[in-house]
């Protein structure tokens, strides 16, 4: 069980959101896709919230696949599925598997930073396949705004990404709201959190 202090820091601000944005529909059962779930923390705290949604985590690491499987285990969570192998560049047909129009969520929790264009364009292309009518993509992280990064530790953040892998960085918003509009979404809400950090919320439509 690999543990993470920033997820222990930021699960519940994250928790909330969901909850308020996932309220109108928990009088039914939901299915979501949790991609670069990491260790596993947020999606075993997802699950014991919101019982109403069946989660099904993925990452593209082993040493993470075998955290999450670990967390169910500890946990006796009932509505995680076991976590699957998902590289989000790879075309949606790729992903592990799962079917067009079956999600009522995607959520993308601190992987756009770390990750390649690429892979932000897999990202948004494949949520547009899989996401219902309606459906929501959530991604929460840092980002830059009409290309520029504030403040001066989102900027010092996103040095330090960059120093990993220069295909890395903060996403600009609004590059990733034409993203979402090309593939079928738009933009619906922008909420601050903490640490300079937002949850985007995208609607398919």
């Amino acid at each position: 069980m690999l543990l993470s202090p920033q997820a222990e820091r930021n699960w519940e601000g994250l928790c909330s959101v969901l909850e308020d944005v996932l309220e109108d529909q928990s009088d039914r059962q939901l299915f979501a896709l949790e991609l670069g779930s990491g260790t596993g923390q947020h999606v075993i705290r997802f699950a014991q919230k919101m019982p109403f949604v069946t989660w099904q985590p993925s990452d593209i690491k082993e040493e993470s696949r075998d955290s999450i499987k670990a967390y169910i285990d500890a946990t006796h969570a009932k509505t995680i599925l076991q976590p699957v192998h998902l590289d989000a560049s790879e075309p949606w047909e790729k992903w592990a598997g799962v079917p067009r129009s079956c999600c009522d969520l995607v959520v993308a929790i601190n992987l756009l930073q770390y990750s390649s264009f690429k892979t932000a364009q897999g990202v948004f292309s494949g949520a547009g396949q899989i996401l219902k009518l309606n459906g929501l993509l959530i991604s929460y992280g840092a980002y830059a705004i009409n290309g520029t990064i504030t403040p001066s530790c989102n900027e010092q953040l996103d040095e330090e990404i960059r120093k990993m892998n220069p295909e890395w960085g903060l996403p600009d918003m609004d590059v990733l709201r034409q993203l979402a509009y090309g593939n079928g979404m738009r933009m619906e809400r922008i909420i601050e959190m903490e640490e300079y950090y937002k949850c985007l919320i995208f609607r398919k439509i």
